[in-house]
């Protein structure tokens, strides 16, 4: 029989596993993306990314789908910030997703001046059905921001990182944060509309939406998505590769948005097809390779390999 600190190794280790089913499952883009980060990187951010998705899902998903009321649903999002908090202050959690995320929190750093932001905002889904320019920048801080300021805690672990390089990484994290987020936004303002009764983006009318509003929008993101570009070179090798290759997935999606008419916007889901998704993984990854070694042509075909059984 194994004594308690053997089972509390076991029980971590079943929970990080658990971490990265739910990001497969979830997202096939962000899945690509983190099969370019070196192993111990990308523990932390299944981790960090399965708790996302939870709190997501207790918000607009699972929970309400389970016919929750919303009080239920205020009380389910309430516990699991509480529970998400004690975890993080050293606390063993029943919640597998929960218990991975405090391993990360723990190991890299994250605390609650980032998680209850996170929070906050998930809050908002269920109190608030448009914005103020002050709501939209709190919104977009606390559901995108402060989870690009967590993956960069965990981008560091083990990395000497001055005051001046922490500010620039954490800066370009937030801008790149609130990108995937105003897209994330305009690719699905008609659900978000009808299905939730939500619109996001302060001043814009949904019925109304005009082709002159998308283009003000997509200058903005591009404008977010140039400033993290402009720091991804000074990310530690091993994350660099793959935060390129979520930029290029989100900067597809951009351009694709910038491609349909507003009013068609209201009536179909723009996405990257997977054959692209593919390709724009591969070459962020290969961009990142040495210009001459045999070594990387001998590591390119089974990771592409790989990529490609992912695809399907």
């Amino acid at each position: 029989m194994m004594d308690n600190q053997a089972q509390a190794g076991l029980y971590a280790s079943v929970a990080q596993e658990a971490a990265a089913v739910v990001i497969r499952r979830y997202s096939t883009s962000f899945s690509l993306a983190t099969r370019l980060l070196e192993k111990p990187v990308r523990r932390h951010v299944e981790n960090i990314y399965a708790l996302v998705r939870i709190a997501d899902e207790c918000v607009d998903g699972a929970c309400a789908g389970s016919g929750s009321a919303p009080d239920a649903i205020r009380s389910c999002l309430d516990k699991l910030e509480q529970e998400t908090l004690d975890a993080v202050a050293g606390c063993y959690s029943s919640n597998l997703v929960v218990h991975a995320f405090s391993i990360t929190a723990r190991e890299v750093g994250i605390g609650p001046e980032l998680i209850r932001p996170f929070f906050a905002s998930m809050r908002a889904d269920l109190e608030q059905a448009g914005h103020t320019r002050d709501s939209f920048d709190a919104y977009v801080y606390g559901s995108a921001e402060v989870v690009g300021l967590m993956c960069v805690r965990a981008f560091l672990l083990g990395s000497p990182v001055d005051a001046g390089l922490l500010a620039r990484l954490d800066g370009g994290a937030r801008r790149l944060g609130a990108a995937f987020q105003k897209v994330n936004f305009l690719r699905d303002l008609s659900d978000d509309y009808q299905d939730l009764g939500r619109s996001y983006f302060p001043g814009i009318t949904v019925g109304e939406f005009s082709d002159a509003q998308k283009d003000a929008l997509l200058a903005d993101i591009e404008a977010d998505l140039a400033a993290a570009a402009a720091v991804i070179p000074e990310l530690p090798a091993g994350s660099r590769t793959a935060v390129a290759a979520v930029h290029a997935l989100f900067a597809e999606l951009a351009k694709r948005l910038g491609a349909v008419p507003a009013r068609e916007l209201m009536s179909r889901r723009v996405r990257v097809p997977d054959v692209v998704k593919l390709r724009l993984v591969a070459a962020a990854w290969i961009g990142q390779q040495p210009a001459v070694s045999g070594t990387w042509r001998l590591r390119r075909v089974p990771l592409l390999a790989a990529l490609h059984r992912s695809s399907r």
